[in-house]
Formats: C-alpha cells, sequence, structure tokens
C-alpha cells in the first residue's frame, strides 16, 4: 500500500448541530436534512447500509436503497427470501444507517420492521423498469448457483414467459417499513469531537440528548 491506512484522516469542519438547532420530531429532522442532501447533487442519496440479525445474534450488514418515508418510518424494498428477508421474519428488528461524506454527515436509525401491505408493493414493483422486475423472477437471491448463466437463463425465460408489459411482481417480493425508536443524527466536527443528538422514543414523544462524540 503506498499510505498506511491508519494516516488516512480527514478533519470535519462544516458545519455543527447543537441541542437549539433540532426539531422535536426526528422524522422531521430527516427530511430538513434531507433536502439539504439532495440539494448537495449527492450521488445515490438514499444509499443505506441495513443491518439485520439472526436470533442468535449474528449480524450481517448490506447497502439497499431508500424508496420512501412516512410518518411511521423508512421505506425499502426487496426479495423477502433473502438472507435480509429472511432473517427479518424471524428478528423483526434492523438498523440503518445513512453517511453523507459531502455534508460531513450520519444518520443511524434503530427499529422494528413490518412489511408493507400488498397492494403498496404491487404499486411500487409496478413502477420499476421492466428489466428489473424481470430481475425480481430470476434471481434466487442469497441462494448459491453454479454460475451466472443461471441468472441469464431465468431471464430469457421470465422475459420470453411475460415480456415487457404485464410482470406481476413475485410473491416472495416487497416491501418492508422500519419504524424507529431511536435516530442518531451525527455531525462531523473538527478534531474528532463530533456532535451527536439522539432521540429516543418515548409512547407517543421523543427525548432528546445529547451523545459524547
Amino acid at each position: 500500500m503506498s499510505q498506511p491506512i491508519a494516516d488516512i484522516r480527514k478533519d470535519y469542519k462544516l458545519k455543527s448541530l447543537l441541542e437549539a438547532d433540532v426539531l422535536n420530531n426526528p422524522l422531521d429532522q430527516f427530511s430538513l436534512w434531507w433536502d439539504e442532501a439532495i440539494n448537495s447533487k449527492i450521488e445515490e442519496v438514499n444509499a443505506m447500509t441495513l443491518a439485520t440479525a439472526t436470533p442468535e445474534g449474528f449480524p450481517s450488514a448490506r447497502i439497499v436503497l431508500l424508496k420512501g418515508t412516512t410518518n411511521q418510518g423508512f421505506l425499502f424494498f426487496t426479495n423477502y427470501l433473502s438472507q435480509k428477508g429472511t432473517e427479518l421474519a424471524k428478528n423483526p428488528r434492523a438498523c440503518l444507517v445513512f453517511f453523507w461524506k459531502e455534508l460531513e454527515r450520519q444518520v443511524r436509525i434503530e427499529g422494528t420492521v413490518e412489511k408493507v401491505s400488498e397492494a403498496e408493493s404491487d404499486t411500487y414493483f409496478a413502477s420499476r423498469p421492466a428489466k428489473s422486475r424481470i430481475g425480481a423472477w430470476a434471481s434466487p437471491q442469497s441462494t448459491p448457483i453454479a454460475g451466472r448463466s443461471i441468472i441469464e437463463e431465468n431471464v430469457e425465460k421470465y422475459s420470453v414467459q411475460f415480456g415487457e408489459e404485464s410482470i406481476p411482481r413475485p410473491p416472495h417480493w416487497g416491501g418492508y417499513i422500519v419504524k424507529p425508536v431511536k435516530l442518531e443524527f451525527w455531525q462531523g466536527r473538527s478534531s474528532r469531537l463530533h456532535d451527536r443528538i439522539l432521540y429516543t422514543k418515548l409512547s407517543e414523544e421523543w427525548k432528546i440528548e445529547r451523545l459524547a462524540p
């Protein structure tokens, strides 16, 4: 390596985050930061880490895409039979992490997870490009396969079967909503003395407190 990994450093200086700056509801605060991220032209601003775990506590994480927000939480869509899907079926809790390096910001969300309605999954699935809809049928996600030819053969098979217009949603594919119980807003600050504001759900209200960096 041309540079020791331990020597890679960045000093964060763009902004601050004080208690007086934040809104009472964390979903409103997320919306505020989201709009700033959108206006900053961040590439794939909706990319987020989704962490799940088995009932025994073994964690796994991957990048997925946020596909919507409501006053209840955060939406994403996937194969219900994938690793994340099978883990969520047995342990319906998850953590989401957004990292917007251009703004020196991170948002961490912990919550419970539920499937969205079939109608909502149908509506989103119908909005996807035809090739993505075929892909949902063609890929037995997270399952070991002999080679890429398996996927390519499945794509051809389902393309012939459905064409490009009437591609139904697979029964094993749909949406989830992460309903937060904790949200942490992290703003990078100089000398690693970052600002961290934590919201914790208390019945119908949110407790707001500062965490040490």
